[in-house]
């Protein structure tokens, strides 16, 4: 009776849910159970888990959203959740523009500031992305590289930008495109050896040929997309003739 009596409180249920957070049982989205799947699971008071999680939530662990749920973790901004229709709504064109305005400021920003284990970092990416045989593992580490870069300008505001525009790599079509664009010719090679260059010019800390390094880089990937996607409409078309 006693043991019941102490698991029947909210300080039960409190420790109870920060053992569920802390563990692997969450979905991906960290969507945690009802409140009454929690009661049930815990064995106690739905009271108890809706003050354990106010706890939570008062502590940044969990938040709520409007009709769908309790998720681990801080809530996400506006920005955030408007980001899938921002990537939705644009095209490959406009994100290379964007990128060509934002990444060769971020490597500069890195040459300043990226300390010796971020450089580290960078090199071991960058061979994960020459070991890589297949599109998508490419796609995971160069996106990986990138981001490095962007991590180590040490601008929060910059780097939420750059998520932004990261982003629509998740997008099939970018992939695919990308992926053909780099099939061609000799593009994997000079890739490598640009992702080489521009590192050496943030390892010595060298603003200018990292910020050029990343633009020669980002060039070279806009020409070769616009290549292929010309080929590719080309293609439709003499394949439309024909029909």
């Amino acid at each position: 009776m006693a043991t019941n009596q102490s698991q029947e409180n909210s300080n039960y249920a409190l420790e109870r849910l920060r053992g569920l957070l802390a563990s692997d049982q969450l979905d991906s989205d960290g969507k945690l159970p009802t409140e009454r799947a929690l009661a049930l699971m815990f064995r106690v008071s739905r009271r108890s888990i809706r003050r354990a999680l106010e706890v939570l939530a008062a502590e940044g662990q969990i938040w709520r959203r409007q009709g769908s749920g309790t998720y681990a973790g801080r809530e996400q901004d506006d920005w955030a959740n408007h980001v899938e229709t921002i990537v939705a709504g644009t095209n490959f064109m406009e994100i290379m523009e964007v990128r060509l305005r934002i990444e060769p400021q971020l490597a500069q920003l890195a040459a300043m500031r990226a300390k010796k284990d971020e450089i580290t970092r960078m090199r071991e990416l960058a061979l994960k992305i020459r070991e890589s045989d297949d599109s998508d593992s490419r796609e995971l580490w160069d996106g990986a590289l990138h981001r490095q870069i962007a991590q180590s300008a040490g601008n929060q505001f910059f780097l939420t930008i750059f998520d932004v525009i990261n982003k629509v790599r998740q997008d099939e079509a970018w992939r695919l495109i990308r992926e053909k664009a780099r099939s061609a010719n000799d593009t994997l090679s000079v890739s490598h050896a640009q992702h080489a260059t521009l590192i050496d010019a943030i390892a010595a800390h060298d603003p200018a040929k990292a910020g050029e390094a990343m633009r020669q880089h980002l060039l070279m990937l806009q020409e070769r997309l616009i290549r292929q996607t010309s080929m590719d409409t080309a293609g439709k078309g003499v394949l439309s003739d024909a029909s």
